[in-house]
């Protein structure tokens, strides 16, 4: 069972998508909590809630983004699609954590900042991430990609696996 799932890079990555969602949305609704706090008074239990919300938003965001064949981006296209569903799972994570949802009396500043700080991560793991394509012979290229088509990619995917799951036919 587990040798198909190794194989199967689509599957892969939606599990870094929403492993990465969900990472980044429980630290910053930590973060959120105050730094005066002791650990015990951090709000665990809703930290938990909301990243498994925001990785269910994400496999769903990437779901429709695969649908609509707009996988094979280059990089600053991949990451800006990257950033915006990011930002989209934090939110709707923390709307759907609310439980009844009043707009009125919804707290907006902090889902808000939440979803800011998450975003800004995202933005930080896309560029420690980014590979740099390589020119034949071990040589660093200049950031052009290879006349073969190999471009950075803001994936933590190795990069052969998260080429095969973007350029897939479907």
């Amino acid at each position: 069972m587990f040798e198909k799932l190794r194989t199967n890079p689509i599957f892969l990555d939606f599990a870094e998508r929403a492993g990465w969602s969900a990472g980044q949305v429980f630290f910053a609704t930590l973060l959120a909590g105050g730094t005066t706090t002791s650990v015990a008074d951090l709000p665990w239990t809703y930290a938990i809630t909301v990243s498994l919300s925001a990785a269910l938003a994400s496999v769903l965001l990437t779901a429709l983004q695969y649908l609509g064949k707009a996988t094979n981006l280059s990089f600053w296209p991949d990451v800006f699609v990257r950033l915006a569903k990011t930002f989209l799972s934090s939110l709707l994570a923390s709307i759907t954590a609310a439980g009844v949802f009043n707009a009125i009396e919804f707290d907006w500043t902090t889902a808000l900042n939440v979803a800011v700080v998450t975003t800004i991560a995202a933005l930080g793991k896309s560029l420690l991430a980014r590979e740099k394509p390589t020119v034949p012979g071990g040589a660093e290229s200049t950031g052009a990609p290879e006349p073969s088509g190999r471009a950075a990619s803001p994936s933590t995917l190795a990069p052969e696996v998260y080429r095969r799951a973007v350029t897939r036919r479907q």
